[in-house]
């Protein structure tokens, strides 16, 4: 009934992804994070250079169907990729895993629509260069965890989408933390349309980063996760065609944002088991060969203890993280209370055990002589994505 093993084909798309990540992907990511200038952190050659590689091994077009040009690969595939890859570039995974997010959902949504297939979702598959990055923005500086309460008329989303003919014109401004917001060519965006009806009253709409009257901020300077770009999106009377609305008020909204939330959870959770991971291999060899009180500190209980606890960790919240991909595959989008309950429990032990691992190295663990620093730093923002987990927590006991 239980079957934990990979195909060769996945192995092998793993171990591919794995020399790319030792080779390239780490190096660019520590680069990037001591660029103390984010915006030109993404000018810079080591981000666009990773990028661009990453493009062209297909990992941000992994899960969109071949017949659009994608890779079409499931979530039991998916979902140990992202892991590798955030074993050695937790912000590059976290904005690869973002820039999908228009040619994702045209194509599940709108996938009828041929003007949108061929101007977002093929062009996105078919480039190279890691520049066709996307976004999407619904948070904003009032509606935070407000996002998700449903049931509260008073609550709608204060960018707004007025009809006018031939489509719609957006006005209002996103948070500040829209993933590839400074950077995306094509935006997602929620807006309220129907204020009367609370969030069931917002529709989804595409358009173009650089339509006129869009608005794409500073990149934010964060203490972790510095190669995912994070920015404010604004909207100043933005015409959007009729067609580009693909997902109209319904009563089927707290639906379609629970699928969102089921899938984005997953990769979070995947991301916070690559990054104990690294935590543990440096701290794990370092504690081999650094002798104190005559022996190596691994032979020392509390080090060992320590040691311990992150392996088991990762191996725990793994194996939950691979059961969600295993709903998602076989029920898309997959168990909503699996999903937020793997990226939680991942997530908070990352952050626990980050910080651990930073104590093996003692002093050590907080210069930049060693990575350590830098996983505990990424490790707390994890926590924060998409959904703050006590936010998450109550909707899982909700949903008892």
């Amino acid at each position: 009934m239980i079957d934990f093993s990979q195909t060769p084909e996945q192995l092998e798309i793993i171990e591919a992804v794995r020399e790319f990540g030792r080779k390239q992907l780490e190096p660019a990511e520590i680069a990037v994070d001591r660029i103390s200038d984010p915006d030109a952190a993404f000018r810079s050659p080591e981000y666009r250079d990773a990028m661009a590689a990453a493009f062209e091994m297909g990992l941000h077009k992994m899960g969109i169907a071949e017949q659009y040009g994608g890779l079409g690969l499931g979530p039991t595939t998916t979902g140990p990729v992202w892991e590798e890859v955030a074993r050695y570039g937790c912000g590059f995974a976290a904005s690869l895993m973002a820039s999908s997010v228009v040619p994702a959902l045209i194509a599940f949504i709108a996938q009828h629509n041929t003007r949108l297939i061929e101007r977002y979702v093929e062009p996105f598959c078919a480039d190279t260069t890691g520049t066709w990055l996307t976004a999407w923005g619904s948070s904003e500086p009032m509606v935070g965890s407000d996002g998700k309460n449903y049931d509260d008329l008073s609550v709608h989303h204060r960018t707004t989408a007025a009809k006018t003919e031939g489509g719609y014109v957006l006005n209002g401004a996103k948070s500040a933390f829209v993933s590839n917001g400074g950077l995306a060519k094509a935006l997602v965006v929620f807006a309220c349309v129907e204020r009367d009806k609370g969030l069931r009253g917002s529709g989804m709409f595409v358009t173009d980063a650089f339509a006129e009257g869009v608005q794409q901020g500073k990149a934010e300077d964060r203490i972790g996760l510095r190669a995912l770009n994070q920015a404010t999106l604004s909207f100043d009377d933005v015409f959007v065609p009729e067609d580009q609305m693909i997902f109209p008020p319904s009563d089927a909204y707290p639906m379609l944002h629970h699928a969102i939330v089921t899938v984005g959870n997953l990769g979070t959770g995947y991301m916070a088991v690559g990054l104990m991971r690294a935590a543990y291999e440096e701290a794990l060899e370092y504690a081999k060969e650094r002798v104190q009180w005559g022996k190596p500190i691994i032979k020392h209980q509390l080090v060992a203890k320590k040691l311990f606890e992150i392996q088991a960790a990762i191996e725990t919240c793994r194996t939950l993280l691979w059961k969600g991909s295993w709903h998602s595959a076989n029920n898309f989008p997959g168990d909503f209370r699996t999903s937020l309950t793997a990226k939680i429990v991942s997530t908070n032990l990352a952050v626990k055990h980050t910080a651990e691992m930073v104590q093996v190295l003692g002093g050590y663990g907080i210069t930049r002589d060693y990575k350590l620093e830098k996983y505990m730093r990424d490790a707390s923002l994890l926590t924060i994505m998409d959904g703050t987990n006590d936010t998450l927590m109550m909707e899982v006991m909700s949903e008892v």
